[in-house]
Formats: structure tokens, sequence, C-alpha cells
């Protein structure tokens, strides 16, 4: 293997992991505060995605407009899992919990299920960005630029809120 393929597969690792670490803040985030892991953290990311995608071609808005209010409703649906399905099962035991967690996931990839199909949707090409920067031989695309570059940023903001304010 040659030097600038195993740094497109170091590249192409660290984007991947930018991805994954992201979401294991958000896991250990739940865990930490409720002691509850909650499963349906990922069914949220997919909601989310589809609100960006169907906000974006069936209303028409702009990428941005769509992306916020796909974090909006993200938020209030992670708001009202945990009143709905976890705040009654505080005081219960932590069997309970985990089948309600297990029971939200379940709810929420067959709701998307029977709403959207069991198919691929793929972003077009015109909301992806389609430079590359070549470094050390390799060519490495905007959009894996833009994943590692937000995902640092929101562990940096999450870490400075944390830190830094009363309520973290």
């Amino acid at each position: 293997m040659s030097l600038d393929m195993f740094l497109q597969h170091c590249f192409n690792a660290l984007t991947l992991g930018s991805l994954y670490a992201l979401i294991a803040i958000g896991y250990t985030m739940v865990y930490g505060i409720l002691r509850l892991i909650n499963f349906a953290h990922g069914d949220i990311l997919m909601v989310g995605a589809y609100f960006v995608f169907f906000g974006t071609f069936a209303f028409g808005w702009p990428w941005g407009i769509a992306a916020i209010m796909a974090i909006a409703g993200a938020s209030l649906l992670g708001v009202i899992i945990e009143r709905v399905a976890y705040r009654p099962l505080r005081d219960a035991g932590r069997l309970s919990a985990v089948v309600s967690a297990l029971g939200a996931s379940i709810f929420f990839q067959n709701a998307i299920m029977l709403i959207y199909g069991a198919r691929v949707y793929v972003y077009p090409d015109f909301l992806r960005p389609d430079f590359t920067v070549h470094l050390f031989g390799m060519a490495v695309p905007g959009v894996r630029l833009l994943v590692i570059a937000a995902s640092v940023l929101l562990m940096l903001g999450l870490s400075a809120f944390i830190q830094r304010t009363r309520t973290g």
C-alpha cells in the first residue's frame, strides 16, 4: 500500500471517527445524567436527517433553514421522549426503563418506515460541497472537511458550555 493511500484511509477514518465521537458524547451525556442508555438516540438523529431532507424538497426551504428546523424538531422530539417514555419510569426498576428505551427506538424506526418506506434517500449533488482539497498526495472531498470541522466545533462548544455555564 502506498503512503498516499494509507493517508487517505487515515483521513476517512478520522471523518467517520468524528461522527462516532459526537454520537458517543450524546450517549455518555444521557447516561451520565439519567443513568439510562437511550436506545432511541440514533433514531432521533435519523428523524433529524429526514427533517432536513424533506424540509428541503417537500417544503422548498433553503438548506440552512431546514437544518435549523431539524435541530429544533429533533430537540423537541428528545424532550417529548424523555417526558413520555423515561420520566414516568424514573423510580421504576432499571429493566422497565431499558424496555421503554428499546420500545421508543423500535417505534421511531417503524414509524419512519411506514411514512417514507424502507428505501434509501440520497441528498442531491447541489446540496453537497463539490470542492476537493489535495493534501500530501490525497484528494479530500469538501464534505469530509466540513464533517470534521463541524464535529470539532460542536465538541468545543459543548465543552465550553459544560465548563463555563451554570447549566453545564
